[in-house]
């Protein structure tokens, strides 16, 4: 039986992700800093919880220690953790700065860099990245978030000509809007402006199932209402 990791799991895309991974038969490792609040999502998807700070070097090297004790060949690794200092460029403060790049992209080199360590031998496996709009056009006080997603994607694309014709699947997903969480929905000035969690997940699945000879390393997702 195959396994599949998802980092930074919480109740709206990355519980999507687990219940249609989990769908398919495969072993689940649901990864986050504060896991009691996975509890029943890993009860409806047989998922085993690990509590990780993502940007943490020894964390996360005891995070893939435990997936592989479950056994069986890790076929996705799948990236979510974001962080953001929202504030005027000269007044945001350094150090919330740094730890923000620390989260969104140092974080996915140390988790990309363990599971293509894991997928290499077999020559097969699928990384996949969380972004944002923010990685491809900077938004004004949003300095360390546009960095951060900026640093993401570049990521993406250059393991993704590294390692392609190594076997590996790497793909960076732009997720262009808001997504719809429980308690969370479209204001009623804007309906339909909201992109739906199962509807993007399923994207991750077809980049997932993606035949070799038309490996795609970024897509774009957004509402059919939304302007870019």
């Amino acid at each position: 039986m195959s396994t599949a990791l998802i980092v930074g799991v919480g109740d709206g895309l990355s519980a999507s992700l687990a219940r249609k991974l989990a769908a398919r038969g495969m072993k689940l490792v649901l990864a986050a800093r504060k896991v009691d609040k996975l509890e029943a999502l890993a009860a409806e998807t047989n998922g085993v919880t690990v509590s990780c700070d993502a940007a943490n070097g020894e964390d996360v090297e005891a995070l893939f220690g435990r997936t592989d004790e479950m056994g069986g060949d890790l076929e996705v690794v799948i990236y979510n953790p974001s962080s953001r200092v929202r504030g005027p460029f000269v007044d945001v403060d350094p150090g919330e700065v740094q730890k923000a790049l620390q989260v969104t992209a140092f974080g996915a080199f140390l988790v990309a860099q363990q599971g293509a360590r894991r997928m290499l031998p077999r020559g097969k496996g699928t990384i996949l990245f969380t972004g944002a709009s923010a990685g491809v056009k900077g938004y004004p006080q949003s300095a360390s978030f546009a960095m951060g997603k900026f640093a993401l994607r570049g990521l993406a694309q250059s393991m993704a000509r590294e390692l392609h014709p190594k076997g590996i699947h790497v793909g960076h997903v732009v997720i262009d809007g808001a997504i719809r969480n429980p308690g969370r929905t479209e204001p009623a000035d804007k309906p339909h402006s909201m992109l739906d969690p199962d509807a993007i997940a399923e994207t991750y699945m077809q980049l997932i199932d993606q035949d070799r000879s038309a490996w795609s390393w970024e897509v774009e997702v957004r509402p059919w209402v939304e302007t870019f």
